[in-house]
């Protein structure tokens, strides 16, 4: 929370609430579903929005290499390019094949995949020799990067904005009088000159490029600059954008979703956001974003149960867990512990869940076996098993969850016993609500008949 100052005290005379009218937008007649964004938050959509028609391109295969653990070999990249494939992105990014004899080999070989949803392109430096050899092996497109801030033209290739220009334009013909995809980016976007960059874009966009790309190299941008250079740049140029967005300082989702709403069209991912450093717009990170923006464009165009199996595989290539807080598929993405959190859950899903986890081919858990457990959540575990307790019984039984949990957190087994038990006495008359002690012995008497005459535990059949 925020610091603030205490509320003056008030013996409610003066505590009327003063009704503020906020329009059909707050208005709630029906409860909400997924995917709903009711609230005052609401607001038209942009004229030069994207954000419900867009396309990735998709960058484990290029900018993905150069993550700290990533070795490819071919047989992973062929995986990895189905599973791409299979998922439905847009276009696939491999690495130069100017890079070496392997990665042109690759290259040759992930073209002639044949893939039915993906384009292949490959990225290059802004030089013809690297031009020469992309067009020979068969990708469907070319995108050509150069450094046009001054740290770059300074400390990297050394050269200023007129040989820059000439040579994008050189490169440029050569590839389109191939008859392939042709994208122009800067590299360091967010800090070069501003009057560099629209005079470069307007040269390349007036010669015939099918995308200009914008490039947060080092993650310095935020999602305000972005809008405002790709808004800027919308109207200088009449081709597709592309942005790249690293994730150095986190905002590398909030900044794809920004260039959209300023009207880019292509945005840049990598599977679990591998790459340089610490990478860039993640795959299942920009699908979350974009599904709460327009969950019919996003579930019509990918096959999103996909994404888990995707991530798996990358994780594995590149040994490193998904991590527990990912994006859809993490373990906590759609677990709920909190006793009022559960209950509303259970109630409407909705209330505390953006995504569906059924549209991802995930599922929901809810924790009870912990001392923030509410009976609600107790409850619906109690109709699982199909036991007959009442509210009050269910409620005496939580009690007891919760005394266990304040020692240690209890497993779904445990929790499972504790109800069955405690179901059992009931039934049998042994038990009534408010009979911690009765309860008490009942459970060490199962507990001991649980035992082994050897004293190991006893093997208890699962419960689901």
């Amino acid at each position: 929370m925020c610091p603030h100052e205490p509320a003056p005290e008030t013996n409610g005379a003066d505590a009327e609430m003063i009704p503020v009218d906020l329009g059909a937008a707050v208005k709630t007649n029906d409860g909400p579903k997924h995917g709903e964004k009711k609230g005052f938050y609401s607001r038209p959509s942009d004229f030069l929005s994207n954000t419900s028609n867009w396309k990735i391109i998709e960058s484990t295969l290029r900018e993905g290499e150069q993550f700290a653990n990533a070795f490819f070999d071919l047989e992973t990249k062929i995986k990895i390019a189905k599973a791409l494939d299979e998922f439905g992105v847009d276009y696939i990014e491999l690495t130069s094949p100017a890079a070496s004899p392997e990665s042109r080999a690759h290259c040759e070989a992930i073209c002639k995949l044949g893939l039915k949803r993906s384009k292949i392109l490959t990225h290059i430096r802004c030089h013809m020799d690297d031009a020469r050899i992309a067009v020979e092996t068969g990708v469907d497109g070319v995108d050509v990067v150069i450094g046009t801030s001054s740290f770059l033209r300074d400390h990297s290739h050394g050269k200023d904005m007129a040989w820059i220009t000439k040579t994008a334009i050189e490169v440029i013909e050569f590839v389109k009088s191939k008859g392939i995809e042709i994208r122009f980016s800067s590299e360091d976007s967010f800090r070069s000159e501003l009057v560099d960059l629209l005079s470069i874009y307007r040269t390349v966009d007036k010669i015939g490029v099918n995308r200009v790309g914008v490039a947060d190299t080092v993650g310095c941008a935020d999602p305000r600059q972005v809008y405002e250079l790709v808004r800027t740049l919308r109207g200088v140029v009449s081709c597709d954008i592309e942005c790249h967005f690293h994730n150095d300082t986190g905002c590398a989702i909030a900044n794809a979703y920004a260039a959209l709403e300023a009207g880019a069209t292509h945005i840049d991912t990598s599977v679990l956001g591998i790459g340089e450093r610490n990478g860039i717009t993640p795959l299942g990170g920009l699908i979350a974003r974009m599904m709460v923006a327009d969950p019919e464009f996003v579930k019509g165009k990918y096959n999103l149960p996909m994404l888990r199996e995707v991530e798996n595989l990358v994780a594995e290539a590149v040994e490193i867990q998904v991590p527990f807080n990912n994006y859809i598929t993490g373990f906590c993405a759609f677990t709920h512990k909190a006793g009022i959190h559960a209950k509303a859950i259970l109630a409407n899903p909705a209330t505390y869940e953006i995504l569906n986890p059924a549209d991802f081919g995930m599922t929901r858990y809810v924790s009870i076996g912990h001392r923030l457990t509410g009976w609600n959540a107790v409850k619906s575990r109690v109709e699982q098993l199909n036991l007959v307790l009442n509210d009050d019984q269910i409620k005496d039984a939580t009690a007891k969850i919760k005394e266990l949990a304040d020692v240690r957190t209890q497993t779904m087994e445990d929790v499972d016993q504790i109800l069955r038990v405690y179901h059992t006495a009931v039934m049998e008359g042994k038990l009534k609500v408010g009979q911690p002690e009765v309860l008490d012995r009942l459970l060490e008497e199962h507990a001991s008949r649980d035992v082994s005459p050897n004293g190991s535990a006893a093997k208890r059949p699962r419960t689901e």
